[in-house]
């Protein structure tokens, strides 16, 4: 419904969002995968530690439909709509926008008028979202001033190029694909954007035959997978510059670009390095020239083990490697999150100098040998996976679910859902919150979002 007064959850800067009052629920994308035939569901949590629920799951909304395999989703719009060129200044964050990775379905979930009891809106089915846009297997979602953005894994028949679609704010129609020409584009994955100078930032990671029955050693051996980031004209709509990891760097994973909307720099991870099986940050940056450049900021190595110890992807290599399958930036462009989902690790990097990072933090939870408990759990399988920072930077919550059958390639003692979260020095450094720990038994847990907004949900188009 269309209001005539901005969101109070609409912040012009980054810094105004920063002193927005704490998020009170968090929605959790929960995957049942491997064991009896249910549907997935958007779990709430009760965040507020005021609340007598704080840390406990409050509502399960069920989908209607088996095997979507929820996994990343979004609201339906954010900040951006205040940006100057925002042609809808008047919506409301309400709706999330929640696609299932393996169906092509989308779903509408509205979280009015009860935050913590959503409903279903609207469902649009993979027929209709395949017809209009000419894609398949929707994964990332933004919300921009004009559209709600979306991208997708390949093309309607699985076998095609990935791209990016659009969606309507208001009726949540598709409307169609969003490129003009994608140049050297072929894979897709992740994507965001710098806004204010009209560039768009898309990543990499492989067809659904390359995923969609587990990772293929084959292909990751042979560089098949993503090892690259495309830079687009965000008005035009045109790729205008391609640029290489090298064959040594597969699956070019999450984009997380400075949120100041007058820096031209942002992060992206690489899962996995072919020569020594590590893990790797890099940054982009706009160079004299105008061109983009890319440049390795973070190397953190695998760790040594025992091949009796580890699952049989792993067995000829005697070591675990670190996986960063995720990572996320602060809204005040401080500090950098870096899951480990291999080894069992959530790092804090001070990136104030982004050329130079400094590790300030470290926890160690789950991981594929060492498997470190909670304080409220056993030992545990999955590692930090999906990471959400709080808008005022305190608070950090993961997951530890990645994708179902590459969970049970690396995890194959089954893995369980948990959610945990950290607590943050404004000066750097986490400690584990002990007290927090969410066990979504058989049902995994992936992507948090968080009442409110978060740090890879808002675009902001003034500075700070």
């Amino acid at each position: 419904m269309t209001l005539f007064r901005p969101d109070p959850t609409f912040y012009p800067s980054p810094r105004m969002a920063m002193d927005a009052p704490p998020e009170k629920v968090g929605y959790v994308a929960t995957l049942n995968y491997g064991g009896a035939p249910k549907p997935d569901a958007l779990a709430v949590v009760d965040l507020d530690p005021a609340s007598k629920g704080y840390g406990e799951i409050i509502h399960r909304l069920e989908m209607p439909y088996i095997g979507d395999e929820l996994h990343h989703y979004g609201w339906n719009c954010c900040s951006s709509a205040l940006c100057p060129a925002a042609p809808h200044p008047h919506q409301e964050r309400r709706y999330l926008i929640v696609p299932g990775l393996r169906s092509s379905r989308i779903y509408i979930i509205d979280t009015k008028p009860d935050p913590a009891r959503p409903t279903i809106s609207k469902i649009i089915e993979p027929e209709e979202l395949m017809e209009m846009s000419g894609y398949s297997r929707p994964h990332t979602v933004h919300c921009g001033p004009d559209a709600i953005y979306v991208s997708a894994l390949a093309s309607a028949n699985g076998k095609g190029s990935g791209g990016i679609f659009m969606m309507d704010h208001f009726n949540f129609n598709v409307l169609g694909p969003w490129e003009e020409d994608r140049g050297a584009q072929d894979l897709s994955y992740d994507f965001w954007w710098h806004f204010t100078h009209d560039v768009m930032i898309t990543s990499e990671w492989g067809k659904p035959a390359q995923f969609e029955n587990g990772l293929i050693l084959d292909d990751l051996i042979n560089s098949r997978y993503g090892k690259n980031l495309h830079f687009w004209d965000l008005r035009r709509r045109k790729n205008v510059q391609t640029v290489s990891f090298g064959n040594d760097y597969q699956l070019v994973f999450e984009v997380r670009p400075a949120h100041e909307p007058n820096k031209t720099y942002g992060f992206v991870c690489v899962v996995l390095g072919l020569k020594d099986l590590s893990s790797s940050i890099w940054m982009w940056h706009r160079e004299s020239s105008g061109s983009w450049g890319i440049t390795k900021v973070i190397d953190i190595p695998a760790e040594p083990a025992d091949a009796k110890l580890l699952p049989p992807p792993l067995q000829g290599f005697g070591a675990v490697p670190p996986l960063v399958t995720d990572i996320d930036l602060s809204l005040d462009d401080r500090f950098l999150y870096v899951s480990c989902w291999g080894t069992g690790e959530l790092l804090q990097y001070d990136v104030s100098d982004p050329f130079h990072p400094r590790q300030t933090g470290s926890i160690k939870l789950g991981g594929i040998v060492r498997r470190m408990a909670h304080p409220k759990s056993g030992p545990l399988l999955g590692g930090p996976q999906m990471v959400e920072i709080s808008r005022d930077g305190r608070r950090v919550y993961f997951t530890n679910s990645l994708y179902g059958i590459v969970d049970d390639q690396f995890y194959p003692d089954k893995m369980s859902g948990w959610m945990a979260k950290v607590d943050v020095d404004p000066n750097g450094g986490i400690a584990l919150d002990g007290n927090f720990f969410v066990d979504f038994g058989e049902t995994r847990a992936h992507q948090v979002r968080l009442e409110g907004g978060d740090a890879s949900t808002d675009t902001f188009c003034y500075p700070s």
